[in-house]
């Protein structure tokens, strides 16, 4: 059976396997559903149309599928979608879609967001991913697997991360962040170099390193036009994979890639 902390408020229409644990003086709205093993460590806010997975915890004071920020948004029957095996920790916010973004806010497997992370609405979060503490992604942000964020970041509206970035702390991202990157600054948010240690750490050859750090060099030279590098990585190193996808994800912007 359900535990459930004689202080909560859990709505009777609310979808919760046995083996969920509510705690002290949480609120569980009507249309949200909850899969195995997760928890609810203490006044945790959880409404709207939010389905969790399986073994997430959620930490004091985390507001979990509160309606967007939006002044568009009229009430909508948006949703939030959230993985398994995340851990939210305090004072996070996670905001339901809208119906201009797709109406869905959706968040993978394996991710840490630390305390007073926000996430906007429609926003699209991969898998193993970090923010850091207080980091703010405003909404139609996406964000690929395995990126790392450091502290008090900010992220503009429709704004990509691709995979396997990292993105210093403090840092202001209103462009396009390509994956296997690192980026750091505000107003512009620029590239550094290639996201190296990230990848040993993830088990990727040293020969793909080496070539996506040269890519990674080409696309940093600012001097020279955004077709012509993609060409030259293509040519140089268009047999890697990881460099293909660095091409594409640059190739597919809409708003402008950091630099």
């Amino acid at each position: 059976m359900t535990r459930i902390h004689p202080t909560a408020i859990v709505h009777p229409e609310a979808q919760l396997d046995p083996s969920v644990e509510i705690g002290p003086w949480c609120t569980v709205g009507p249309k949200v559903k909850m899969g195995r093993g997760n928890r609810l460590v203490s006044h945790v806010v959880v409404d709207g149309r939010t389905t969790i997975g399986e073994e997430n915890v959620f930490y004091p004071f985390s507001a979990i599928g509160m309606i967007p920020q939006d002044l568009k948004y009229k009430g909508e029957d948006t949703e939030l979608i959230i993985g398994s095996h995340n851990t939210i920790r305090e004072s996070v916010t996670l905001n339901l879609g809208t119906v201009g973004g797709g109406g869905k806010t959706a968040i993978g497997d394996h991710n840490l967001l630390m305390a007073y992370t926000h996430l906007g609405h429609d926003c699209i979060i991969g898998s193993h991913c970090i923010i850091a503490n207080s980091g703010g992604l405003a909404g139609h942000c996406l964000v690929e697997d395995y990126v790392t964020m450091g502290g008090m970041c900010g992220v503009a509206p429709f704004v990509r991360i691709g995979a396997h970035a990292y993105v210093a702390g403090f840092s202001g991202v209103e462009k396009d962040i390509p994956p296997f990157a690192i980026a750091i600054g505000q107003r512009p948010c620029a590239i550094k170099g290639t996201n190296i240690v990230g990848l040993r750490r993830r088990g990727v050859p040293a020969e793909t390193i080496s070539k996506l750090n040269e890519s990674m060099k080409l696309w940093m030279r600012g001097d020279v036009e955004k077709e012509r590098c993609l060409l030259e990585m293509e040519s140089q190193y268009g047999d890697v994979p990881e460099v293909q996808r660095l091409v594409a994800f640059i190739r597919a912007s809409q708003y402008g890639t950091a630099r």
